[in-house]
């Protein structure tokens, strides 16, 4: 996957002018200012320096007539340069914020709608249940299946239609049901949604939803039953009690009337979740915990304690590709032990539950939790981690090979920027040298693994010099005459004067070795994070 294509937008004008995001029109104006007296082909004497002036001169120009102009800056934070080359309409049809933003969906959404064939996702499971008692008693394998699916439309710009059905089959019995749901946004804070189902659960409701502040959401229900003409009602409050953590009250008033409450917690790397629901006759505790351990692979814990259920449910998946997740789990309950495994890809699941016994036998416990845990981490270090490797390997020199023409064209450019920058550079490097103040003394940019390498000795041609840059210069003509160096937040580093992105589509980060007041430092910060030294915690 490229980066491109999940970090931030690129930004390359900021990185240009050597400005924030955030800068003001003065800050824009004296940028450009400063960097034009620098790549005025006017001021550069050397006749072969002429023509690597202009270019950049042309880009500096490029960048101001962008970034000065209030409606083209808009477009280009939100969509980059494609947004301003779209045929998007400027001038007095788009003079006011609201018309641009709205011209601007438009255009987003007909972009979304060009990748999209249709606008219905799809959904579904499938669920085959396996039993070995079962089939050692003679019986078949498979104990049961059931199959769900649904497609959900977005009919008009307020209204959703689901279709739905269900079936499923255990033994010699089986049976199923269709359901249609339709949904209305009566406005930004509230929904109002009819249901009707035939078959299995035969009903008719309704359910209304509003947020009634900007952390609270309320809830309310009414169901008929075609069967026995019951009536259910639920309400159910969703409270967002931190950024990361929510909290509900459920109840329940009908045939089966319960109450709950419940609470969830999601964070960059984990997230877990709790409910406690009692009833009349029941009651039931759940809680469950998922640990994402890299960005591929996660850790999932589970326990359920009821008045019909006592179970712990132990795990793991790994992400194979973009939209498909498999995952494993070992569960041992009052039901007995099993393992459970679940293919997700997309909308759809297929999830395989494996009755291994229905009693609880410590040994036989104990191998069934201990044998296929063994065998993946085997797997995992003589199969998959070394495939894995090979393909990521393979893709990268596939890269490399696509883009090579494009990168050797980037590093010329960059190094006659260099060359343009090389005499006021050293101007400041010498100076800070004679104050004691900031002075880069090496700085490397490029593959976040090729970086992890970069003591070790390498040829010039070697495939691992290809993957980072020596941008030690531009830094040094970056620093400012108080003996400070500043690298904006949210702008990608490739854009900087000077630099260039080695490895298109690859991870990648800036590591620089600089020394200030006698002493030495060194700092390595991802290809967006800012910079900002001398700092006393980067001292060796």
């Amino acid at each position: 996957m490229k980066e491109e294509e999940d970090g931030p937008p690129n930004r390359e004008l900021y990185a240009l002018l050597h400005i924030s995001p955030d800068a003001s029109d003065e800050e824009i104006r004296k940028s450009y200012r400063q960097w034009a007296q620098i790549y005025h082909p006017d001021k550069i004497q050397a006749p072969h320096m002429k023509e690597a002036a202009t270019e950049n001169f042309q880009r500096i120009c490029e960048a101001y007539e962008i970034l000065s102009d209030e409606n083209k800056r808009k477009i280009y934070d939100i969509y980059g340069m494609e947004g301003l080359t779209s045929g998007l309409e400027l001038g007095t049809k788009l003079n006011k914020a609201e018309e641009l933003k709205e011209e601007l969906e438009r255009l987003r959404k007909l972009k979304e709608q060009q990748k999209v064939a249709a606008h219905f996702q799809p959904s579904g499971t499938i669920l085959a249940n396996m039993s070995l008692p079962h089939f050692l008693r003679g019986h078949g394998f498979m104990r049961g299946m059931a199959m769900t699916s649904s497609v959900q439309s977005q009919i008009s710009t307020r209204n959703t239609l689901s279709i739905g059905g269900n079936v499923a089959v255990n033994g010699n019995s089986g049976g199923g049901g269709a359901t249609l749901v339709f949904q209305h946004q009566l406005s930004p804070v509230s929904s109002i949604e009819f249901v009707g189902s035939t078959g299995l659960r035969s009903l008719l409701g309704v359910q209304t939803s509003r947020h009634l502040s900007q952390h609270l959401t309320a809830t309310m229900g009414l169901a008929l039953s075609l069967k026995d003409g019951s009536l259910n009602l639920s309400n159910m409050w969703t409270r967002q009690l931190s950024e990361t953590t929510s909290g509900s009250i459920e109840l329940a008033l009908g045939s089966d009337s319960t109450i709950g409450v419940g609470w969830q917690k999601k964070e960059q790397k984990s997230s877990a979740s709790g409910q406690l629901k009692l009833g009349i006759n029941s009651f039931e505790a759940s809680a469950n915990y998922t640990r994402r351990f890299s960005k591929k692979s996660h850790g999932h814990l589970e326990g359920k304690i009821g008045s019909h259920a006592l179970v712990i449910e132990v795990g793991g998946g790994r992400k194979l590709s973009k939209f498909s997740t498999v995952r494993m789990l070992y569960s041992i309950g009052i039901q007995g032990i099993s393992w459970k495994l679940e293919l997700h890809r997309g909308g759809q699941k297929l999830i395989v539950p494996i009755l291994l016994s229905r009693h609880l036998n410590p040994v036989f416990a104990t191998g069934a939790f201990l044998i296929p845990t063994s065998l993946y981490f085997l797997a995992k270090k003589f199969i998959l981690k070394p495939y894995y490797l090979k393909r990521e390997k393979q893709k990268a020199l596939e890269n490399m090979e696509r883009t090579s023409a494009k990168v050797q064209e980037a590093r010329a450019a960059a190094d006659k920027a260099k060359q343009l920058l090389q005499n006021v550079a050293n101007r400041k490097q010498k100076k800070q040298q004679e104050l004691g103040g900031l002075v880069i003394t090496k700085a490397l940019y490029g593959s976040v693994k090729a970086l992890k390498k970069r003591d070790e000795p390498v040829e010039p041609n070697d495939e691992l010099a290809s993957q980072f840059i020596d941008v030690a210069l531009p830094l040094n003509f970056l620093v400012s005459d108080d003996g400070q160096l500043k690298l904006h937040e949210g702008v990608k580093k490739s854009g900087i004067m000077g630099f260039c992105d080695p490895c298109p589509g690859e991870p990648k980060q800036l590591y620089v070795e600089y020394t200030y007041g006698g002493n030495i430092y060194k700092v390595v910060v991802d290809d967006y994070a800012e910079l900002l030294i001398p700092q006393e915690r980067h001292r060796i």
